[in-house]
């Protein structure tokens, strides 16, 4: 087969609705050149669930869709599986709870151009259930992603989900993302701060935004929070893999995390109290700064990597 130029991937575990929706709007992308690309699907589950679907999307896409399975649990696993079969040098990534406009991928690729970007970086607008009314504002907030106004390059990093990396940035061309995020996250900040160690140039592109549909489970305060301090965790956790390990900087996380947590917990619980139509947002940030505290070990959160057999 032909190599192509451009590499989309997908990582999935158990969500058909989610997968139909994204993949779709990949196929529908305009103003590239579908001789360029290809879709590959990494199947998390522990049994091929997807490849059905993943078959059939293949016969009536206009450029090759291949199909990986991936029975290793965790997000690092799979987006490693990914890389090793994609053949592109650019590498788009999308999740599959998101669904990306007709021109999200010419917007990233131009972008990339523009800048000589090492990774660029799309918003991405939380969308709520219908019907959904308590905490709308806050929940649809949570899921997305903001950032700055205008195109161009960024000193710092966002997520995977839309983004589009060139791999010979990569520190490892398919293997980047480390497995001992498997099962926490945080796999792709871990990626992205070694990269921005190294001098990789990182770039935004406001043009480039997804739409991100979170599965109904996850659409309450019960999960957010929870996430919340799991993104808390993050910087702590980063300086403490660092190598040499950052102690300076740890330090220094977790002394902001304890006032962090200590003010704004106060004040959610007052806002509780009296009802305060934005006391989820004050609550949130309690929860990271509790987060950027309690960071090690038996403080970790699982969110990945639970796949049935």
């Amino acid at each position: 087969m032909t190599a192509r130029r451009i590499s989309l991937i997908v990582p999935t575990q158990r969500r058909p609705d989610g997968l139909a929706t994204a993949t779709r709007s990949l196929v529908r992308q305009a103003g590239v050149d579908a001789a360029e690309l290809e879709l590959v699907v990494v199947d998390n589950d522990a049994v091929p669930s997807a490849r059905g679907f993943v078959e059939a999307l293949g016969r009536e896409a206009p450029f090759p869709v291949v199909y990986v399975h991936e029975p290793r649990a965790g997000v690092a696993n799979a987006r490693n599986a990914a890389l090793a079969a994609a053949g592109g040098e650019l590498i788009g990534f999308l999740d599959d709870d998101e669904e990306a406009p007709e021109g999200w991928l010419a917007a990233l690729l131009a972008a990339q151009a523009r800048y000589g970007a090492d990774v660029v970086f799309g918003p991405v607008r939380g969308r709520a259930p219908a019907g959904l009314t308590r905490h709308k504002t806050y929940l649809e907030q949570f899921f997305s992603r903001e950032g700055p106004a205008e195109a161009g390059p960024i000193d710092h990093y966002y997520g995977c989900g839309n983004s589009l990396l060139r791999r010979a940035a990569l520190p490892h061309p398919t293997a980047p993302f480390a497995a001992e995020r498997n099962h926490s996250g945080g796999e792709d900040d871990m990626l992205f701060g070694h990269m921005r160690a190294a001098d990789a140039k990182f770039a935004w592109e406001p043009a480039a935004w997804v739409w991100e549909d979170p599965v109904p489970a996850r659409v309450s305060l019960r999960y957010t929070i929870a996430r919340a301090f799991a993104y808390g965790q993050g910087p702590s956790a980063h300086c403490a893999a660092a190598i040499p390990p950052d102690r300076v900087g740890l330090a220094g996380w977790m002394a902001q995390g304890v006032v962090q947590a200590a003010v704004f917990g106060a004040l959610a619980g007052l806002q509780w109290i009296v009802r305060a139509p934005n006391r989820a947002f004050t609550l949130d940030k309690a929860a990271r700064g509790l987060g950027k505290t309690l960071w090690w070990g038996p403080f970790k959160i699982e969110f990945y990597g639970r796949s049935a057999a």
